[in-house]
């Protein structure tokens, strides 16, 4: 007779980490223990709930419906065995757990980092997970691929909470060793250009905006990240128009001016789902984030 008493958190996790990457051995590495383990685990789990849960599928292995169904539950179990645990007053140095956070390149970058310096300080058994948010959807919250996005885009929906973070606005970034800086609109509109173009065709919402508003542009060089700006705008005439921040981090070898035209800002938010809003753990990162933002406000 299976006793259902012998499920406990490690299956819960497990059963979640293997349905999200979809492999054994994805789901070793991120729980950090062996294959043989996770398989071990695994055949476990299957006795208690009775179902195979996972059925080979080409090279790789998909799960059952039943497993589908199962997975939901088992982060909804999860999270109250988080708030049982931390039913008093929240202490990070003694929290537990991988937390995942939806963020596309620039808001990574800027922000993200200096949270893991804080994870590593207060909260060390915290594992920092970073994910594309890509354009988010409910569906991401909703099935909890992720805890919290970072998104200029938050999805709608009567489940889903929402804080705005900051606003910042866009600057043209270049070489001065190959040009001077675009004074005149006229000077940037002739100019050549290289911007951030996201698989599949998602343009920045920049580009968007001045596309809409009759603003064309010459582009050079298209790229599929922030990361890759730097080596193309060294050393060539290109001017490149992003985000200021990124004078912080990323592009700050560069000199940048404000652009010659009325443009659009660019806004930031901290979005959730409604199930995680009263947790004192996920306010913990919540709160933090937000004093990250604050700071980044004051430069």
């Amino acid at each position: 007779m299976v006793d259902y008493t012998d499920l406990d958190g490690h299956l819960l996790k497990l059963l979640v980490a293997v349905v999200e990457t979809g492999s054994i051995t994805g789901a070793a590495q991120r729980l950090g223990v062996t294959q043989s383990a996770v398989s071990h685990l695994l055949g476990k789990l299957r006795v208690i709930t009775g179902d195979p849960l996972f059925v080979k599928s080409g090279r790789g292995i998909v799960a059952t419906a039943h497993a589908e169904q199962l997975v939901i539950k088992a982060r909804a179990l999860l999270v109250e065995m988080e708030a049982f645990a931390f039913l008093g007053e929240f202490d990070p140095g003694t929290w537990r757990c991988t937390f995942t956070i939806a963020a596309n390149d620039f808001q990574r970058d800027v922000m993200l980092p200096a949270l893991a310096s804080q994870l590593r300080e207060k909260a060390p058994g915290v594992v920092l997970r970073v994910i594309p948010s890509n354009i988010p959807s409910l569906d991401m919250l909703r099935q909890e691929n992720c805890q919290l996005v970072i998104s200029p885009r938050p999805p709608d929906g009567a489940d889903v909470m929402q804080k705005r973070l900051f606003e910042d606005h866009y600057h043209v970034f270049f070489d001065r060793e190959q040009r001077a800086a675009p004074i005149t609109l006229a000077d940037y509109l002739s100019s050549e250009h290289i911007t951030v173009v996201y698989e599949p065709h998602r343009s920045i919402d920049l580009d968007q905006w001045m596309e809409t508003h009759g603003i064309s542009r010459k582009f050079r060089i298209m790229v599929p990240g922030f990361a890759a700006l730097p080596s193309f705008v060294r050393g060539s005439t290109l001017l490149t128009t992003v985000p200021r921040l990124l004078s912080q981090n990323l592009l700050k070898d560069f000199p940048h001016v404000t652009v010659p035209t009325p443009c659009t800002t660019l806004p930031m938010y901290l979005i959730w789902h409604k199930r995680y809003h009263n947790d004192s753990a996920h306010r913990w990162i919540r709160d933090a984030l937000v004093a990250i933002s604050a700071r980044l406000k004051e430069h």
